[in-house]
């Protein structure tokens, strides 16, 4: 959401970004947009969807727009009202498909009901774009509408030169663990992993996650002051960054365990490609034609911890070191073509398609 405001914003857009204050919430920092937090009782269940559509759709009734953007499925019933009340554009950006991750599959009462919101909202839409064309394509199918695309990818950053990869002191990265992420069968592998493992975020899994590292001999002791597993907690975008730069594998692992995994193209990714490491990646339809095409990865076809310890010992030390840098140089040449500053063009073009720069919200 940071690029998509920021390139927004850059081009000379009005916007603001409206997001939920959680407890472990970093500060904002200061952006080229409006940023506001709304703040409840609830962090999550069925309580914390049902106040957070009621505090928003308060919240942009003392707003005025030109435009209307719903960030995926669970803001997408206010934002709608609201724009529908103001007879202003609706628009649909869906980062996943939300009817089909792991949390809404594994209960098909609530999928039912999130497939009953995303059948009215996704119609209704002036604009609907994704983050990769097989989710178009479902969409497409599913409500005989186009639906374009935007990836989410990462800023090349031309100042800072992309480093040759390099494996002495490193680590392998992961970004991001949640529920459905294969990070259970990561730690099992690791202690057949000649390296260190960083999970940088915090998910659903995280307690878990640690006592399982704990329980496994991972985390740092006595007989091994480092750990072979360290647990970074939430780090911001800037600081990942930098953290990615200097891991040496980044590891992208998804269950298949609903479409929305199935057909993603998460943005980390992306950011392994343009940090110059190669990566050790799931074996999904939209990160093998990309594979194929630029051929920076290591392909798995399961998770098995056998299979995950052997793909990612090819790529550390004693493993392959020509695959490794043959993987990373072809990050490098990868990296201006997968960049947001391609992706950018293209959301510039569908926003104004539908608000003309110059076009004032109604006051």
């Amino acid at each position: 959401m940071q690029r998509i405001c920021g390139s927004l914003a850059a081009a000379g857009y009005r916007v603001q970004l409206v997001g939920w204050q959680r407890p472990g919430s970093p500060p904002l920092t200061a952006q080229p947009y409006a940023q506001f937090r709304l703040r409840g009782w609830f962090q999550r269940g069925k309580l914390f969807y049902l106040e957070y559509n009621l505090r928003l759709f308060v919240h942009l009734l003392g707003q005025r727009a030109a435009a209307w953007c719903a960030a995926d499925l669970d803001t997408a019933l206010p934002v709608w009202l609201r724009a529908r009340l103001g007879g202003q554009p609706f628009v649909y950006d869906a980062h996943e498909l939300f009817t089909e991750v792991p949390e809404v599959v594994a209960r098909p009462a609530v999928q039912r009901v999130w497939r009953w919101v995303e059948g009215f909202v996704v119609p209704r839409a002036r604009l609907a774009y994704t983050v990769g064309p097989a989710l178009a394509r479902v969409f497409a199918e599913r409500y005989g509408r186009p639906v374009a695309v935007v990836r989410n990818v990462s800023r090349l950053q031309p100042p800072e030169p992309l480093p040759a990869a390099s494996l002495a002191g490193s680590y392998i990265l992961y970004q991001a663990p949640d529920m459905g992420r294969g990070l259970e069968n990561l730690l099992d592998a690791m202690p057949q992993v000649a390296g260190r493992l960083v999970i940088c975020g915090e998910g659903d899994l995280s307690a878990a996650l640690r006592e399982r590292a704990s329980r496994l001999g991972l985390l740092a002791s006595h007989s091994c002051p480092e750990g072979k597993v360290e647990f970074r907690g939430f780090v911001l975008p800037e600081a990942l960054r930098e953290v990615t730069r200097h891991a040496a594998v980044g590891i992208m692992l998804l269950e298949n365990t609903g479409l929305s995994y199935y057909y993603s193209l998460a943005n980390k990714f992306f950011d392994y490609v343009h940090a110059g490491i190669p990566q050790v990646l799931i074996d999904f339809p939209e990160y093998r034609a990309l594979n194929e095409q630029f051929d920076v990865a290591e392909l798995v076809a399961d998770l098995q911890p056998a299979t995950l310890a052997a793909a990612l010992n090819r790529l550390l030390p004693g493993g392959e070191p020509a695959r490794y840098q043959h993987l990373a140089a072809n990050c490098r040449r990868a990296a201006p073509q997968l960049s947001w500053q391609h992706e950018e063009r293209e959301l510039l073009r569908l926003w104004a398609g539908v608000v003309p720069l110059g076009i004032k919200p109604p006051q």
